[in-house]
Parts: structure tokens; sequence; C-alpha cells
């Protein structure tokens, strides 16, 4: 019972909290994507974008404000480079999400050696992290306060863009548009809806939420970069989708499963586990998730697509 409970307790939950919240930031920019029929492979690279932006301009300027600001844009800004492919231009979506990543991986690591000499991570003073917040009274009351307060800004934010993205996606028309488009793009078309252009828009808002994801995991998380530091979080993300059945709500469950599996591999590495094993579990986790979702009846239809139809780019 005493090793159960050195395992599974408050402190796992709190870090399987903080653990998900790249990953439902990156879903939930995803979601738009998927509503639209894409399946944005790209996410991983746009996250990576945003994650160096953030450090470096911390770095530079000392502002986490214009750092979080640079992230969205870079991240804006990769999300172009995979519209312009994946939807402009009908190159294959698959074929352009994995350059993009690539990309990113290579560009960001020639980027950190080529302007601060060094190898692998930098980390230093100057970069300004995220800030803390601390909810008043609710910090005082036990098992609530160190699960709701003392998180990272981000934290708190992520959690309000869930009901941010469920409003917008569902209750408003750009939403009815990207929902419409990804269902059948002819008939969205047919009562004068442009289907690229707002497959590019659903793009465009994914890289934003990517960029975002990233300067947390760099700013909140670790306040450092490190080279390929999202390692596997985009295609995570992606799952998450998919777990989630496409819904905001849905997305922010599978994050927070994820984290905590992700967290109780960190946990059991701790306890003298052997680490190669333990850092498995988040991705056996999320094959299992896979699998299960592709074994589900009356799975929605954008979900069973791996990338958008013809009738989508015509």
């Amino acid at each position: 019972m005493g090793f159960l409970s050195n395992i599974l307790n408050l402190g796992l939950v709190v870090a399987g909290i903080r653990i998900a919240i790249p990953i439902l930031l990156a879903g939930l920019g995803g979601l738009f994507t998927l509503q639209a029929n894409i399946l944005n492979i790209g996410m991983e690279g746009m996250m990576l974008f945003g994650a160096w932006a953030g450090v470096f301009v911390s770095y530079m300027t000392g502002s986490v404000w214009l750092a979080l600001l640079a992230a969205v844009g870079v991240g804006l800004l990769a999300a172009v480079i995979f519209g312009l492919f994946g939807v402009r231009y009908r190159c294959n979506i698959i074929v352009a999400g994995m350059g993009l990543n690539l990309f990113a991986g290579a560009f960001t690591m020639y980027l950190l050696r080529s302007i601060f000499r060094t190898r692998g991570s930098l980390s230093d003073p100057r970069i300004v992290g995220v800030p803390t917040l601390t909810l008043p009274v609710i910090d005082k009351i036990p098992f609530l306060g160190p699960l709701l307060s003392g998180h990272s800004l981000l934290v708190y934010v992520a959690f309000v863009l869930v009901a941010v993205v469920h409003y917008f996606l569902y209750r408003t028309p750009t939403g009815l548009r990207i929902r419409a488009v990804g269902e059948h793009a002819e008939a969205a078309r047919s009562v004068g809806v442009d289907p690229a252009r707002v497959q590019f828009l659903a793009v465009l808002i994914s890289g934003a939420f990517s960029g975002l994801a990233g300067a947390y995991l760099s700013l909140a998380q670790l306040r450092m970069f490190v080279e390929n530091m999202v390692s596997g979080r985009g295609f995570i993300a992606l799952a998450a989708i998919y777990f989630g059945r496409g819904t905001p709500v849905g997305t922010l469950v599978a994050a927070l499963i994820f984290g905590l599996a992700e967290a109780l591999s960190m946990r059991l590495q701790t306890l003298g586990f052997p680490s190669q094993f333990m850092l498995m579990i988040p991705y056996v986790v999320t094959v299992a998730v896979l699998i299960v979702v592709s074994r589900l009846a009356a799975v929605p239809r954008r979900l069973k697509l791996p990338s958008f139809t013809e009738e989508a780019r015509e």
C-alpha cells in the first residue's frame, strides 16, 4: 500500500495536468483542421518553431509577453508554409506535414548552433518564463489548493480555450463553415463557401495554437530550449483528437490521460524502474488508444479520413 501511495497520489495528478497542456493546446488547434477535413501532420514542426521563437525572443527582450506573441506568430508562419503546399498547391498532405517537421528540427538546430554556439540545449537566466498564478482562497483549501492553484498562466488559458473553441466551432458562422467544408466540400461550395479558403483558415488557427503549445514547453514547463524537444507531442495531440472523437471536451479528456501516462512513466523512473521501458508508456498508451478508436462503431466521418479527399481539394 505504501508503494502505491508513492506512485498514485496528488502529485501525480498535478504533474499530469501540467504535462497535458501542450498536447491539449496543439489538439485544440488540430480540431480546426480535422473539422475542415485536413490531417495536420505538421503540428510537430509548428510546435518546435513556437518553442524556439519563444525562447529566442524571451532571451533577447526579457519580455515573456513578446515571446508568447512571437511563438504564435512563428506558428502562423509555419502554418502558412504547410497551407501553401497542402491546400493551395494540393501536394500530398502527409508529405507536406512530414517535410515541415523535418525542416523544423533541422532549422532550429542550425539556429541554436549558429546564434548561440551551443549544442543540445539553451538555458540562460535571461530567459523569462511564463509566470505562475496563485488563486486566492482556493490555494488554502486542502487537496483543491495544490490541484487548482500554482500552475503556469498558460494552464488556465488552455482550459478556458476549451470552452472558447467549443463555442467557436458550434455556435459561430465561421465554425459552421469549417464543419460544413469538412462534411461535404461541394455542398458548401454550392452555397457560396470557398472550401480552400476555409481550409487555409483552419490551418492558420492550428498553427497559432501549435505555436502557443511550443511556447508552453519552452517557457512554462522547462524554461529552456532543447533540440527536438517536442518529442512526438504533435502526433500525440492527433491521437488525443481521435480519442476525443473530434470534440474539444473529448480532446481535453484524452490530453489529461496522456499527460497522466507520461507523469506515471517519470514517477516510475524515479523509483528505480528501467527508464528504457518506462519511457515507452505514453507511446504505448497512444497506440492502444488509436487501436480502440479505430475499432469503435459509428466513428465520425472525418475521423476515418487519413487526409482530405479529392472532393475537398476541388
